[in-house]
């Protein structure tokens, strides 16, 4: 497992070697499920979910699922390929695990595979996982945010979440449901990056449009009551509702191949293409619903920024802050 050090400076490559990102380099899969909930509502070109509508502002559509299968490929990439950091096998292997907010289910779908002996449940707004599963796999329609249907008999080894800033409006009851349906001794994760970026050198500052467009995405996500930069706060709330041991493991990922290491360039490749594709489903419906903003209006800012991070992603040494953070249930607990 790679051990993230992020106050390592990232060294730069200054050669000329062609940075273009071969987007078919990444294998991408559109899936879906049949489900009574797929009177999906459309919005400037979008489609959004109708279960709970309104109160999650990310689309749910095939565009957003491409998106999302390459968001599960970059945080392997960060990890060299783990999918979790917290030490879950210590004690005992799983033999329940539940992932929040699964989305398209890899993540779910590879921890079925990976402990074939527990049962792997994933929950998310909309039915959009695969209609094939292994038999140790089960994806349910559930809102994080409502109460937790769980009863006790069947708590959980290990409950997993990744990139849900921007939908939750109370981590610390979200976190308090998690440890009530907790084994003692069970592990909380949770995977979230910081939505603003910066550089080892100064050169964030020439990206002056990517800089603004972060720190309008902050001011929305909480005018809207659900804030999106959480990573760094997310440590504290883990520990203050009574988790023990807990870790904030803290990668650098770059944004473009800037960096001379290979690793580190393919790990910025990759994000250069979730944040382009990222830019028009985060701050779509933010802007046209919590801003009041025109659609019209809302493109052509949308287009600067990403002229913006085309032409910034090379001279400019981006990078961003992935937070891997877990904690333990007290085994008395």
């Amino acid at each position: 497992m790679s051990l993230p050090n992020h106050n390592e400076n990232i060294q730069v490559d200054t050669s000329d070697e062609d940075s273009i990102f071969d987007v078919e380099s990444i294998a991408d899969t559109n899936l879906s499920i049949a489900s009574s909930v797929r009177d999906y509502p459309y919005e400037n070109g979008r489609r959004y979910h109708a279960y709970r509508h309104g109160q999650y502002p990310m689309p749910n559509d095939e565009q957003e699922q491409d998106r999302l299968d390459t968001m599960h490929y970059f945080f392997k990439l960060l990890t060299r390929g783990p999918l979790f950091i917290a030490p879950i096998t210590e004690l005992r292997q799983p033999e329940r695990i539940l992932d929040i907010g699964t989305g398209t289910g890899n993540w779910a779908l590879e921890m079925a595979e990976e402990f074939p002996n527990a049962e792997v449940v994933g929950t998310d707004l909309s039915p959009i996982q695969p209609a094939w599963a292994p038999p140790n796999c089960r994806f349910f329609i559930d809102d994080a945010e409502s109460e937790w249907a769980f009863p006790p008999h069947e708590a959980f080894d290990y409950i997993h979440g990744r990139v849900l800033a921007g939908g939750i409006a109370d981590w610390k009851r979200l976190l308090q449901q998690a440890y009530n349906h907790l084994k003692p001794g069970g592990w909380v994760e949770f995977q979230e990056y910081e939505i603003k970026f910066t550089s080892d050198d100064g050169t964030h500052e020439q990206a002056a449009m990517i800089m603004e467009w972060c720190q309008k995405m902050i001011e929305v996500s909480e005018k809207f009551g659900k804030p999106m930069n959480i990573a760094r706060d997310l440590s504290g709330i883990v520990q203050g509702v009574g988790f023990t041991n807990v870790m904030d493991d803290v990668y650098k990922a770059p944004l473009g191949t800037w960096p001379k290491n290979r690793h580190l360039k393919d790990i910025g490749r990759v994000a250069q293409k979730i944040v382009i594709e990222g830019i028009e489903p985060y701050t779509l419906a933010l802007f046209t619903r919590i801003l009041g903003h025109a659609r019209e209006e809302t493109e052509e800012y949308m287009e600067k920024v990403r002229q913006d991070l085309d032409l910034k992603c090379r001279s400019a040494h981006l990078y961003g802050r992935v937070h891997f953070i877990y904690g333990q249930k007290p085994t008395d607990g």
